[in-house]
Parts: structure tokens; sequence; C-alpha cells
């Protein structure tokens, strides 16, 4: 399966951030939307990523305040470009499925941002790509069922 054609199930929502905005309301929108991660836009233009991880990260080395000589930020005080992933690693929609698990798995990430043309047209996340795969195993386990068993139609 291509990235493409997981791309076309979903619904075709792309949830983001403006790169100014506190890591308070990126927490609020997470919650909301009940989702992991924000693309970050600057001027309409994505820039970055900023994840669930990123803000435990944040909590603890600026929200926390873990060393005498920092003192503690509010998150409501703390923009988002100052925590959000900027190198972002990106697939296209005619990459195999396989090739992204890959990717997240490798690099230890659980969002890939979907780019066409130099264009954003997806977000696919760990979650999308495992149902995926389970769906399709099991599918192909039921087929597998009945060849053996010889209920199978063909």
């Amino acid at each position: 399966m291509i990235i493409k054609d997981l791309i076309a199930e979903k619904p075709n929502v792309i949830y983001s951030i403006d790169y100014e905005a506190s890591v308070a309301d990126s927490i609020e929108q997470m919650v909301k939307h009940e989702i992991g991660a924000l693309m970050v836009t600057k001027a309409s233009m994505p820039v970055g990523l900023l994840s669930e991880r990123d803000i435990i990260k944040c909590w603890v080395h600026i929200g926390h305040g873990t060393t005498a000589l920092k003192e503690k930020r509010l998150f409501k005080d703390i923009k988002v470009h100052e925590i959000m992933t900027e190198n972002l690693i990106v697939v296209e929609p005619s990459d195999d499925l396989c090739y992204a698990m890959n990717i997240m798995i490798k690099n230890k990430i659980r969002h890939l941002p979907v780019v066409d043309n130099h264009r954003l047209v997806g977000v696919l996340s760990m979650r999308d790509v495992v149902k995926t795969q389970v769906t399709n195993i099991r599918s192909e386990n039921h087929y597998l069922k009945e060849y053996i068993t010889d209920r199978y139609p063909g």
C-alpha cells in the first residue's frame, strides 16, 4: 500500500498552530482534537512540528526549571517556536507505507508530514500506520483461512 491510498481514507484535516502561539494554546488544541502533534505554521507556511514529546521535554527543561540557573516558565509564556521540531523528515504520497513505518521506527518519531510538490497534503501518524497494517493482516488472514479450509470462492 502507498501513502496516497491511506491519506485518501482519512479525513483531510491538518491541524496546525501559529509559530508565535503559546505552548499552552497548543496543549489545548491537542486535547480538543485528541491528537498528538500539530504542524507549526508561520505566515500560513509549515515551518515545524510540535508533538507531545516536545511538550514533555519543554516541561523538563524549561517549564519545570530543572536547574537553579534557570527560572521556570509557564506554558502560557513559552512560544511554540522555542520547542518545535524544525528539521522535518517528510514522505511523499507515492512512498510505500512500509517505508514510512521504517522511517518512523528508525528515527523514533510518531508523525510524518506528507508533502507533494513542496505542498503539505497530510500528516501520517504511527496510529494510522498500525491501524492500516492490522486491517491488512486481518484481511489476509481471513482469506488464507478460507483458502486452507477449501472455502475460498476462487
